[in-house]
């Protein structure tokens, strides 16, 4: 499953790229790998046309090192945390978007005023305390802000955004839907005062987007 996990990270960085996520080497995606205390991220410097399956960094759920010819991505040991801490979690992304990060910038959580937003994060997308890299400082925010949220996305403040899923490709979507709502609530913003969804409304998009919505097998 190594090598199946290396294959998805990486062609899972190239939709980073295609959606305008990130910039230069910044930026990064890790997956667990099933039935394994490991995960696999993104080599830390490299750029992403140089990407390849083999450039991809083999971790265990401390942060180290166990299979790899690069250094690991510099936020490895937040990814480690949350990996650790949230045995649910399948895939952790960080990018620094401009709309979200701009936010984040603020130390301001997005409020729930699309119906897309409820969809996916099921309410305001919160805002997590501001952490130096090259610890696990950055995943014990993520981890204690995003108790208790439905939200898949944080705001790491002065940072960027952190995303996790259910799989790697859960997470990277997160991190897609989030920077587009940061962005359309951002010029909702300019234009007026942006209508808040009320709670039970919230609740009911929510329960739909995840239970319903989609093609579902036959039970």
């Amino acid at each position: 499953m190594i090598t199946e996990t290396r294959r998805e990270v990486c062609r899972l960085h190239a939709e980073l790229v295609r959606y305008d996520l990130v910039a230069w080497t910044a930026g990064n995606v890790s997956g667990r790998v099933p039935g394994e205390d490991l995960f696999v991220i993104k080599p830390s410097g490299v750029s992403y046309d140089e990407l390849t399956p083999e450039s991809m960094v083999v971790c265990d759920l401390d942060g180290k090192l166990v299979e790899g010819d690069h250094a690991p991505s510099s936020d490895t040991e937040a990814h480690a945390y949350v990996y650790r801490h949230m045995p649910e979690v399948g895939g952790v992304v960080h990018t620094h978007s401009t709309y979200a990060t701009a936010w984040a910038a603020r130390g301001e959580p997005i409020p729930c005023v699309l119906t897309a937003m409820a969809d996916e994060f099921g309410g305001p997308i919160p805002v997590g305390p501001f952490a130096l890299i090259g610890g696990d400082d950055i995943g014990r925010g993520i981890v204690k802000t995003l108790a208790g949220h439905r939200s898949r996305a944080v705001l790491m403040q002065n940072h960027g955004v952190f995303t996790i899923g259910e799989s790697p490709k859960a997470a990277v979507k997160a991190a897609v839907m989030c920077e587009d709502v940061a962005r359309t609530v951002h010029i909702s913003r300019q234009l007026g005062r942006p209508v808040p969804i009320e709670p039970h409304h919230i609740d009911s998009l929510f329960d739909r987007y995840q239970n319903v919505y989609g093609q579902r097998s036959a039970k």
